[in-house]
C-alpha cells in the first residue's frame, strides 16, 4: 500500500456513515437536491455533509471529490 492509499484510507474511515452515504450518491451524479429527498434529508443538510466532506477529502469541488472518491474507494 503506497502511503497516499494510507492517507485516504484514513480520511475515508473518518467520515461517518452518512457522510459516505451522501459521497457515494455525489459520486453516482446526484444532486444535492436529489440527496435531500433520498434520504428525508433537507437540502441545507445535505450541504453541510457536502462541506464537512470536502474538509475531510481535502477539495474544493465535486468533480474532484468524485475523482478521489471513484479512484480510491475500497471496494475498487
Amino acid at each position: 500500500m503506497r502511503v497516499e492509499d494510507a492517507a485516504f484510507d484514513s480520511v475515508y474511515t473518518s467520515l461517518s456513515k452518512r457522510e459516505a452515504e451522501v459521497m457515494d450518491l455525489i459520486a453516482t451524479g446526484h444532486s444535492n437536491g436529489q440527496i435531500a429527498q433520498r434520504l428525508f434529508l433537507s437540502e441545507k443538510t445535505v450541504k453541510n455533509h457536502v462541506n464537512r466532506i470536502y474538509a475531510k477529502l481535502g477539495v474544493d469541488s465535486r468533480p474532484t471529490a468524485i475523482g478521489l472518491w471513484l479512484s480510491r474507494a475500497p471496494d475498487n
